[in-house]
């Protein structure tokens, strides 16, 4: 008998090339669908602008559209509306910086008391992340009734009532207030998962040296859970960036103290009909959210794909 040759190293690997490819392409034509065509769409459409009135040459009523080059990304910083949108630039970037650093420290804290054992500890857990769970959506209008002027919140504070969902320095805090509700457990979860995987061998021994409760935290706990924690904040600063639903659902737009840029993308392409300018907001937070999260990673080196763990093992 003469024995069966087996096939080259380079076949096998080129078949099983050919197999993840194909096993790979349905889902890289949705992504190609729903995700790269409307950003080459928006790309594109940020050069151009709606034709409006009537040509002076022809006397004929001019329809479709003009491109115009950066006009649209000038205007934002020139035109008649540069005002408005440094103003949602200004919201969206505080929004962001104020938001997370308070979600950070409510959500170390919510992951700390859930992961200590004590008696009714998974109703606090399920208490806890309730919020998170609410889509935002619904969570605005819920603090939209909290926030009314006969209601909740100003029942419990003294003095007289405050219009929290008018404009104002007010209506910039329901936000805030709001979105730390919602989204704190989201930080509070990923960091009880650090938590769970340290090894209570090395609580033990740093309460032999004698380290007191906060310098085990300092020490020990905030080191170790520092890559789940970094992770949580970048997913955080993305979201807050593009924050749109929360502040449009409980104050609603047109609103210098809240209005953020992708509230003002979508007012300019809903409202107003100019998908032109629109679009170019929306490619303009694009790039701002890409920059950020490119220096988030390089300057506190979160390891948002695992690419440590996999070059020490």
């Amino acid at each position: 008998m003469t024995a069966v040759a087996d096939p080259p190293r380079s076949r096998r690997r080129a078949g099983t090339g050919r197999l993840a490819a194909a096993l790979v392409s349905p889902t890289l034509v949705v992504l190609g669908l729903v995700v790269a065509y409307p950003i080459v769409s928006a790309v594109r459409l940020a050069f151009y602008q709606r034709n409006d009135g009537v040509d002076p040459e022809t006397g004929l009523l001019e329809t479709g559209y003009r491109f115009v080059g950066i006009d649209n990304f000038a205007d934002m910083v020139t035109g008649a509306t540069a005002g408005r949108f440094l103003n949602a630039l200004w919201n969206t970037t505080t929004f962001t910086v104020v938001g997370v650093a308070v979600e950070v420290v409510l959500g170390v804290l919510m992951a700390l008391v859930m992961h200590h054992a004590f008696r009714g500890r998974a109703l606090v857990r399920a208490s806890i992340l309730v919020p998170w769970a609410v889509p935002t959506a619904i969570a605005g209008l819920l603090w939209n009734w909290v926030f009314q002027a006969d209601g909740v919140a100003n029942d419990l504070l003294p003095g007289p009532a405050i219009l929290w969902t008018t404009d104002g320095l007010q209506a910039w805090f329901a936000v805030i207030i709001a979105d730390t509700w919602k989204t704190a457990p989201f930080i509070g979860l990923l960091v009880l998962a650090g938590l769970q995987v340290i090894p209570q061998e090395v609580y033990e021994a740093a309460r032999l040296d004698g380290a007191s409760p906060w310098r085990q935290f300092s020490s020990v706990t905030l080191p170790l859970v520092r890559p789940t924690l970094l992770v949580a904040v970048l997913f955080r600063i993305l979201d807050t960036l593009r924050m749109f639903d929360l502040p449009y659902t409980l104050v609603g737009p047109g609103k210098d103290a809240t209005d953020t840029v992708t509230v003002l993308a979508f007012e300019e392409a809903v409202r107003f009909g100019r998908y032109g300018p629109a679009s170019a907001y929306a490619v303009f937070l694009f790039l701002y959210v890409a920059v950020v999260a490119f220096v988030f990673v390089r300057l506190l080196g979160a390891d948002v794909v695992g690419a440590r763990v996999g070059r020490n093992r």
